[in-house]
């Protein structure tokens, strides 16, 4: 099979920078390179009319008011803004709730307010990796203020519930938080309809440009927030800085595509993931589907093999570029939090596998994925004293 390599599916750690991003943002580093905040000349109202149309862009799509739209350097700066901003503005000894396979850009800010005296409660999944919302409802307390819960998780791609706990949240006069750095352009999302008061993304995660992300902070009725970073009082205040205007534009840009193609792109992309698993499935027994068999991303496909280790396969497989767990935790060597969270055992966690399928792969990629897989699989289960043929 003649395929050009590397073949890259770890589009959930981060995804390539579309071309029409890319042809977007490249006048803002030459002939619009004004400052955002510079309100006495034409290079700086250039620069403010390229932000303003990205956070119309922004919000388009996830069905919000521009206004409420702020810029940040990620989806980690806003999960941290969004969590500490709402804890700082409580004045009073608080709770929050979220769950046990968040993104460590949930996980550590709580832990981080749980040092200072906010009560955290951190909910358990079940063996899809799903949260209940009957769990939620029941962890709320009288001084519940927040409740962060992911849309869809990075590693296995499972897709929570969020209408549900929305809809309890606003019940509850409680504030709902979402970091949505893995839905955002794959999932339909409606702040509006799930009654999210805060959410997150990262532009990296959409075939924008790394460094650049956004926080939704709804204004009516107003979240009361306080910002993280003082200085010059950007951003009304919740973020200091001078904009990363290039970036943002890339960001809206990559918004506006993602709005236009979501539909087409997620039905090529979800083909391709059946593809995978179908002929991985075919081919080799003691496999395990790690993550919801239905509510899941159309491109995750995280897989356990027995008998295997993920590193070593990782190796075997070279020229793929694909992943054992998340990328800001794979330097570790310890099975994921996250699979064992879900009631994996050890050595299976440690044998999974992410598959990141995305906008630019092939079925030819696929096809020639599969085949390596199968074939490494197979040479480092004949060499495996623990592998046991049924």
């Amino acid at each position: 099979m003649s395929v050009q390599t590397p073949i890259y599916l770890d589009h959930h750690a981060t995804t390539p920078v579309d071309k029409r991003v890319l042809d977007a943002m490249l006048p803002y580093f030459k002939e619009q390179f004004g400052n955002a905040a510079s309100r006495t000349h034409s290079f700086g109202w250039e620069a403010e009319d390229g932000v303003d149309q990205a956070r119309e862009q922004i919000a388009t799509l996830i069905n919000a008011q521009p206004k409420d739209i702020i810029f940040t350097s990620g989806a980690t700066e806003s999960d941290n803004l969004a969590i500490k901003g709402v804890a700082a503005a409580a004045q009073k000894t608080c709770h929050i709730i979220t769950q046990a396979t968040e993104h460590h850009a949930i996980l550590d800010p709580c832990r981080a307010l749980e040092n200072h005296g906010v009560e955290i409660t951190t909910l358990p999944v079940d063996a899809h990796g799903l949260i209940n919302p009957d769990d939620v409802k029941n962890a709320v307390q009288d001084n519940t203020i927040l409740v962060s819960i992911m849309m869809a998780n990075n590693e296995m791609g499972t897709i929570y519930p969020l209408h549900e706990i929305g809809q309890l949240c606003q019940e509850k006069n409680i504030y709902f938080h979402t970091d949505a750095a893995q839905a955002i352009g794959k999932l339909p999302i409606d702040v509006e309809a799930m009654h999210i008061d805060l959410l997150s993304i990262s532009a990296h995660k959409l075939y924008g440009p790394k460094g650049v992300g956004a926080l939704y902070v709804r204004s009516r009725p107003r979240v009361r927030l306080i910002g993280q970073m003082d200085g010059g009082g950007h951003e009304k205040s919740m973020r200091s800085g001078t904009l990363n205007v290039p970036g943002i534009v890339g960001l809206g840009k990559a918004c506006e595509i993602a709005q236009k193609e979501m539909a087409e792109e997620t039905d090529r992309i979800k083909a391709l993931r059946n593809q995978l698993q179908q002929k991985l499935s075919e081919s080799l027994d003691q496999i395990q589907i790690n993550g919801h068999p239905e509510h899941r991303l159309t491109g995750n496909l995280n897989i356990s093999f027995a008998a295997v280790d993920g590193e070593s396969l990782l190796m075997g497989l070279s020229e793929i570029a694909l992943s054992s767990g998340s990328a800001c935790t794979s330097a570790s060597l310890e099975p994921s939090y996250v699979l064992r969270a879900m009631g994996i055992s050890a050595p299976m966690a440690q044998s999974s596998i992410r598959f990141g399928i995305g906008r630019f792969n092939t079925e030819a990629e696929i096809d020639y994925t599969a085949e390596r897989v199968i074939e490494e699989v197979n040479r480092l289960r004949k060499i495996s004293p623990n592998y046991k043929t049924r």
